[in-house]
């Protein structure tokens, strides 16, 4: 009994390498053939598995590709969180508009890979009705994060009295676009986009007589 107690932790770190594995396939193949055309067959040869190894692991395509979502936004989120929180600890202020901008940017602009599979996946993906599976109404935890830091700051006086809501939506609204345009016109200047994306909503929510923020990830 004691010997099974003790393999169970090894048991669960290999268990999460494979998923993490198999995720990794999954976006690598939805990139490159479509989602359409990113069967599990598809994914399990590119990771070098059967495809009974991935029905082991999951239901079925469904939910693996919803895994393939809610890990990709947990690394924007290691990668953007304690830059955010940094900027918060050394400035606060509104300056974590800025950073979240430019810092999803560039974390996009290293991973593009995944970038292309979340495009296949929001236009591609279906529930059993045939409606999206991300639309909208799935982006709420999103908005609701966004309106929390504009109310914040609103009650520091940093920005300016504006509806949290309708701004948390046009700003994600903005980045959506900007992944979209540079998907499209793969030699368009990201960084240059979120440098003039940041400027258009620090000057739409600045408060009157604040200094515009002055910081950039990753300059101290």
């Amino acid at each position: 009994m004691e010997r099974n107690v003790a393999e169970q932790p090894e048991r669960s770190f290999i268990e999460k390498a494979r998923r993490a594995q198999i995720v990794d396939a999954a976006v690598e193949t939805i990139a490159a053939r479509g989602f359409a055309k990113a069967s599990l067959a598809q994914i399990a040869e590119r990771a070098g598995i059967s495809k009974g190894v991935i029905s082991y692991h999951f239901a079925g395509k469904d939910e693996l590709i919803e895994l393939v979502v809610e890990q990709v936004y947990e690394r924007i989120g290691a990668f953007v969180g304690p830059r955010m929180e940094e900027q918060k600890e050394r400035e606060g202020g509104g300056g974590w508009l800025r950073v979240y901008i430019q810092s999803v940017a560039e974390y996009m602009a290293g991973h593009r890979t995944q970038l292309t599979a979340l495009a296949e996946i929001f236009g591609n993906f279906r529930k059993g009705d045939g409606a999206p599976r991300y639309d909208v109404v799935t982006s709420e935890s999103l908005y609701v994060a966004l309106e929390e830091g504009f109310r914040e700051g609103q009650e520091r006086g940093d920005f300016r009295p504006f509806d949290v809501r309708t701004m948390a939506v046009s700003l994600q609204s903005g980045i959506d676009a900007m992944f979209a345009y540079w998907s499209a016109y793969p030699e368009h200047d990201l960084a240059a986009h979120a440098r003039e994306l940041a400027d258009l909503f620090e000057h739409a929510t600045r408060a009157e007589g604040r200094p515009a923020a002055d910081h950039r990830p990753g300059e101290h």
